[in-house]
């Protein structure tokens, strides 16, 4: 599996690829953060939240419905596309949905958790992109 590391997933939004945020809405506006130091998300990442690939019975929704949503964030097949999460393991729920949807993607393992860690690392909040 393709993964990334802080530097890889800081250079992505700004080198024509897509930083996808897996976490849930508040986490990633910073309006709450209940693990990590500091809350918000990685600058120019965009919130795509893991619970939204999943059906109400939860299943992963259809390859299309899937392929619709993940290329309405900008990540489509052929796009270099990078997932974060809190600690890496919702990242990985994201990047098995993007293969369902016909998308490579690369997990950042360390995710928000080490980000959030590092005080020389900028930090963005605000409402999703």
């Amino acid at each position: 599996m393709p993964v990334l590391d802080a530097d890889d997933a800081a250079a992505l939004p700004t080198s024509g690829g897509v930083l996808l945020d897996a976490r849930a809405g508040e986490r990633y506006r910073g309006g709450v953060e209940p693990i990590d130091p500091r809350a918000g998300h990685v600058p120019g990442a965009v919130s795509a939240p893991t619970t939204e690939n999943l059906t109400p019975e939860r299943t992963f929704r259809d390859p299309d419905e899937l392929a619709r949503r993940f290329a309405a964030l900008g990540a489509e097949p052929g796009a270099t596309v990078g997932v974060y999460c809190g600690s890496g393991v919702t990242a990985a729920h994201e990047v098995a949905a993007l293969a369902v949807a016909g998308i490579d993607a690369a997990l950042w393992p360390g995710s928000w958790s080490q980000w959030s860690a590092d005080h020389d690392r900028p930090v963005e909040t605000g409402p999703e992109r």
